[in-house]
């Protein structure tokens, strides 16, 4: 398949170039075994310069299942006004569904995917991209965390034990108690500062409180409330989410 201008039956670079960027989206839908649907790619009316990532990134589930809020994903133009019309192709590692997986940015210039994780617990890279009119292929990459069975544990324990401290969202089930705190805890996603501590220091905050490596006295200690083995829960959970990644989960990438 090429492109040819009808007046002069010529083959333009741009042209070309734009069939060989739509070869690659539909070989990237193709590729992707996230994606069910055999149903041609629509096509499109926009040609954006930019994907960027509206909501959606960085949410954390248990394997194999949905994640909580849809990716929201918007085409920009060269001046970054989001772009209707424009084709948008998701593609993520094996086991993930992705629905859909291909589309066009809607009147607000967003394309809306739902996703569920695979089974095996870790982050998960998911691959968003469009073309542009020069043909030139534009990608995003988004991440999401699929937890197992111990980092679940330890979300639910953080959620009853630890948010309303280290987490400063508030929410309709949990009222944050972050801003009231003249010291503030470290949220479990900073990995800049929490990825430089070890299992043993954790679990000796955890147990012993804040005081027991000269840290805020307002961190109580949890030794006689968790056991050994819900702590190490509460840590696997802190280590999975965090930002940037800690040292031991690897990264799930989708297929090329």
């Amino acid at each position: 398949m090429t492109y040819q201008s009808k007046k002069s039956g010529k083959r333009t670079a741009a042209g070309s170039a734009l069939v060989l960027s739509l070869a690659l989206l539909l070989c990237n839908l193709a590729c992707s075994r996230s994606s069910t649907s055999s149903a041609p790619l629509p096509k499109p009316t926009a040609y954006g310069t930019a994907i960027v990532e509206s909501s959606g990134g960085k949410q954390a589930a248990a394997v194999g299942t949905p994640l909580a809020q849809p990716v929201v994903l918007q085409v920009n133009d060269e001046q970054g006004n989001a772009l209707p019309g424009a084709l948008v192709t998701l593609r993520g590692p094996n086991g993930v569904y992705l629905d859909p997986a291909t589309g066009l940015t809607d009147s607000s210039g967003q394309f809306t995917s739902n996703v569920s994780l695979g089974v095996v617990p870790g982050r998960y890279q998911i691959t968003a991209s469009t073309a542009t009119k020069a043909g030139k292929v534009v990608d995003l990459k988004v991440e999401e965390v699929a937890l197992g069975y111990q980092e679940m544990l330890g979300s639910q324990l953080n959620d009853q034990y630890c948010a309303r401290c280290h987490n400063q969202e508030s929410s309709a089930e949990r009222v944050s108690n972050y801003d009231n705190l003249e010291t503030k805890p470290h949220p479990f996603t900073e990995g800049d500062t929490l990825n430089k501590m070890t299992d043993a220091d954790l679990t000796a905050i955890i147990s012993h409180g804040g005081p027991a490596l000269n840290k805020s006295p307002l961190m109580p200690p949890y030794g006689y409330t968790l056991s050994k083995s819900e702590m190490q829960a509460v840590i696997a959970y802190i280590r999975m989410i965090s930002d940037p990644p800690y040292g031991a989960p690897g990264i799930v990438y989708a297929q090329q």
